[in-house]
């Protein structure tokens, strides 16, 4: 399967200058936040294909402007071919403008959906906004990770987690780190192609009946 992840700053070659060659074969379009509503609604007009995405800190205009044509999956699990994601956006609340969460309310948000997700037989991908604390976040409390989502990585143990809010210009920036618990951490600010091999996606054993719904 093969994934177009964005997140934070717009690309004029999905705008602008569309390029077809570069958006050839993929199958999803998956949304870290910060990205204005008319945005995402141009990229999945050109590339006809599904688009999901959760809410940046800056995301606020969603209140009154949904992306139209693309899939909230904020506070939702949900499948695509087999891929079962599940979105946990928003940044640490710095201010009250933002779109953020307290440490203790992500945790309890986090590990709600992270009992819902192991009652539906786990999931593949976690996609958020924010990092994992202490993978790619920074010490300044806008910028800081939610610690949470090392709790629910060790829980449900996914093959990734996407995020943006950390742009490539506050320092040396490494797009891809490796959790402990096995998963594997992208910083997809601005764009980037992910590859899925078919046999990272596992069987399902659905240990209750939690119902998924499908893009």
């Amino acid at each position: 399967m093969k994934i177009l992840a964005i997140a934070d700053t717009e690309e004029r070659w999905l705008t602008d200058h569309y390029d077809r060659d570069r958006m050839a074969g993929v199958d999803l379009i998956i949304s870290c936040g910060d990205l204005p509503a008319r945005y995402l609604e141009h990229i999945v007009t050109l590339a006809n294909v599904p688009l999901v995405y959760v809410w940046g800190n800056h995301d606020t205009e969603y209140r009154q402007h949904l992306p139209e044509g693309c899939i909230s999956i904020e506070g939702h699990i949900r499948e695509f071919q087999g891929l079962r994601l599940m979105g946990l956006g928003g940044s640490i609340k710095y201010n009250d403008r933002v779109y953020g969460f307290t440490e203790s309310e992500m945790y309890r948000r986090a590990t709600r959906m992270a009992l819902l997700a192991y009652a539906a037989g786990g999931v593949d991908m976690i996609v958020t906004h924010a990092p994992a604390r202490g993978y790619g976040d920074m010490n300044d409390l806008p910028h800081r990770g939610f610690d949470a989502f090392n709790t629910v990585l060790d829980q449900l143990k996914p093959s990734y987690l996407l995020h943006g809010h950390i742009h490539p210009e506050y320092g040396r920036i490494e797009r891809v780190r490796h959790h402990p618990s096995g998963t594997t951490l992208m910083n997809v600010c601005g764009a980037q192609i992910i590859d899925i091999p078919e046999d990272r996606l596992p069987v399902r054993n659905r240990r209750f009946f939690f119902p998924v719904e499908s893009i």
